[in-house]
């Protein structure tokens, strides 16, 4: 990593407070160039908090984007870290609203030249590109990094029409906690304790509305980019990993928008920024490829940016199962257009009798994170336990050199089912000659939602149907003397929330089936893919103190033998205990617990706590946060109950429960 001490231009920072037109402040932290003529303005809107959660983060990008000729503005969300207003939900109209007037409002400062960009990762990017479609004349470019076009089907809350546990679960008792933190003090004044009395009484669990609305009916289909790709009209470079969820966006979004006015670029890494150097790698030199983005669209620059390939991504090569990879082997490729000239459907027949497959309840222990984000269990085990619990088919590597896969695998299936309702989960895996599996990518469909993501269609008992799925995307290369397998399961928790009666499973017809792989030929203009090496500014000098507590485990498997109930714990480890250079204390501490047993549906619960606390010692300010996240289910829906604590010191000045029973209508 090179830390750039020297820029092209001076900095300084201040922050500031943007009126909005309801008379609403949101803080803001804004790096300039010094100098006296107007730049181009680049935003980060995210409800994070600027001044602790991510002000690491920040402070690697935002001055080294003010360095080289842009005013960079972090901006906190309504409701959010040191902002005015009350929660509202994720990308609800008002957050939307308030961006556009946040963009307006760059572009007439008298330091902006009136050009603006947005971009961010993750939350940021999902915004980036709504308020995009909202079409602000100021903003003329994006960059948007692992987000998503499509809230229902490419988010945390449902995959394939079914109920994502793992992280209907865990984001929405992440957001309560984070929507329960108090503005600090140090930036809003004494008045900070009233003002999070107030934004705590508007304070309401995600899970509520995310579990009523259990297909894609309108309420995903607001903010989702993908209803309408012509509503986009700013420039759109679109940025994944294929170790992220949201990957497949990036595939859309080069396919759908203008050629002229997209860019797509998809690596090996995890849930992160790629210059961050976290794994899997390797990084690359992000923060210099967005700037020739930047200074194209924003300043007019003929620098070569859109004679790149319109899709730069990485294939990686066979490599053994493990959590963590500080560097996967592999090789850039360049696509012209996308779908690729150089992509091939190749289809392999499945072959063989019919076969029940009823995988045990805790089939999908050995998934591994839904988000990965560097940390070393991350990423999914060896496949063979997973596997033992699928129907699995075969196929060996054919020939002297490998076969490369760039894009959506696809499987297609005859199954029957003697229950109304099941699932059907698809796991492409690389099995080496000693039988080590490694998963390539997966896909699921819920059978209700066979027609369309938007119903839920019963299945008719005992009726054989044909269904597809498409796999998430992937670049992955098989050598020769491997076996490419594909393994099918009626089960996978806790990714999957299982439904009263799928524990039958279903009966699958595989000469009526098959998977298609998009075999991809190498062409030349694949070895001119290049990056530079990573730059960053320097870090902002967070401390990290070392405790006499043993660290938990990450990701801990428990199963109690004579109850068949298996238990898996995870440590989402987003930060600990860290001190700030200016004397915050912020410590935070989670735990997320899914339990099922292993012939039980409707046994299926989960369970998320978080501890918070932000002290400054020399203020005398201790505010401390406790949550409880709760989800279990009965035959008829899901049963949510939650709990915030706050504390002010040691007095309570908030505390609540909310206890739900939402019908199960689908997911």
């Amino acid at each position: 990593m090179n830390i750039v001490k020297e820029f092209p231009h001076a900095t300084a920072h201040e922050d500031v407070r943007i009126p909005l037109r309801d008379g609403t402040l949101l803080y803001a932290r804004i790096w300039r160039p010094v100098t006296d003529e107007p730049v181009p303005a680049l935003l980060e809107y995210l409800p994070y908090r600027l001044t602790d959660w991510t002000a690491p983060r920040d402070a690697q990008r935002h001055p080294w984007y003010a360095g080289h000729g842009y005013a960079s503005v972090r901006v906190d969300v309504r409701g959010h870290g040191n902002s005015g207003g009350r929660v509202g939900d994720e990308y609800d109209a008002r957050e939307l609203a308030d961006g556009v007037e946040v963009v307006e409002w760059l572009a007439a400062q008298p330091w902006c030249d009136g050009s603006v960009g947005m971009f961010g990762i993750s939350w940021g990017g999902f915004n980036s590109l709504q308020i995009a479609a909202l079409a602000p004349e100021p903003l003329k470019a994006v960059v948007t990094v692992c987000s998503s076009d499509d809230r229902y089907d490419n988010d945390v809350h449902y995959m394939g029409g079914s109920v994502l546990a793992v992280d209907m679960h865990a984001w929405a008792a992440t957001m309560l906690a984070f929507a329960s933190r108090p503005p600090d003090p140090e930036f809003v004044g004494e008045g900070w304790r009233d003002a999070w009395l107030a934004r705590l009484e508007s304070v309401e669990p995600p899970v509520h509305t995310w579990l009523a609305h259990q297909t894609r009916d309108d309420y995903w289909r607001h903010g989702s980019v993908c209803e309408d790709y012509g509503a986009v009209r700013a420039a759109v470079l679109a940025v994944g990993g294929w170790h992220d969820p949201y990957r497949d966006t990036v595939l859309r979004l080069v396919e759908h928008l203008p050629e002229g006015r997209v860019r797509g670029l998809i690596g090996p890494w995890s849930h992160q920024y790629p210059d961050r150097g976290l794994p899997p790698g390797p990084a690359i030199g992000f923060l210099q490829e967005t700037l020739r983005w930047w200074d194209h669209w924003l300043k007019g620059a003929d620098n070569g940016v859109m004679d790149e390939p319109l899709l730069r991504s990485w294939i990686s090569r066979s490599h053994r199962p493990a959590t963590t990879y500080a560097e996967l082997p592999g090789r850039w490729v360049a696509d012209p257009a996308w779908p690729s000239p150089a992509v091939t459907p190749v289809t392999y027949a499945l072959q063989g009798a019919p076969v029940q497959v009823a995988s045990p309840q805790h089939t999908g222990l050995d998934a591994g994170r839904f988000f990965p984000f560097g940390n070393d269990a991350d990423l999914p085990p060896d496949q063979r336990e997973e596997d033992a619990k699928s129907a699995c088919f075969e196929f060996p590597v054919p020939g002297t050199g490998p076969v490369e896969i760039l894009g959506r695998p696809r499987v297609a299936l005859r199954l029957r089912l003697d229950v109304p309702y099941g699932q059907v989960i698809a796991r492409l895996c690389d099995v080496a000659p000693d039988g080590s599996s490694t998963l390539v990518t997966r896909g699921a469909l819920n059978l209700s939602a066979r027609r369309g993501r938007d119903r839920a269609e019963p299945w008719p008992a005992g009726a054989y149907e044909d269904v597809a799925l498409e796999l998430n995307g992937i670049g992955h290369a098989f050598p020769p003397g491997h076996r490419i397998r594909l393994a099918l399961s009626s089960a996978y928790w806790p990714w999957i929330w299982p439904r009263a009666g799928s524990e039958a499973g279903w009966t699958l017809d595989p000469a009526a089936s098959a998977l298609t792989l998009p075999v991809r030929e190498p062409r030349e203009a694949d070895a001119a893919v290049a990056f530079e090496a990573p730059e960053q500014a320097e870090p902002l000098g967070v401390v990290v103190p070392e405790t006499l507590d043993e660290p938990r485990p990450e990701r801990l498997v428990v199963r109690d033998v004579a109850r068949g109930t298996w238990r898996l714990e995870v440590d989402p480890r987003y930060g600990g205990t860290r001190v700030y250079p200016d004397g915050l204390e912020f410590t935070e501490d989670a735990l997320e617990v899914y339990e099922i047993q292993e012939d039980d549906a409707l046994s299926a619960r989960t369970r998320s706590d978080w501890r918070i606390r932000l002290h400054r010692p020399e203020r005398g300010w201790d505010a401390r946060i406790e949550t409880r996240s709760e989800i279990s289910c009965d035959a008829g829906g899901f049963l949510t109950s939650n709990e915030v604590v706050c504390r002010d010191g040691e007095e309570v000045v908030f505390h609540r429960t909310w206890e739900r029973r939402l019908p199960r209508a689908a997911g």
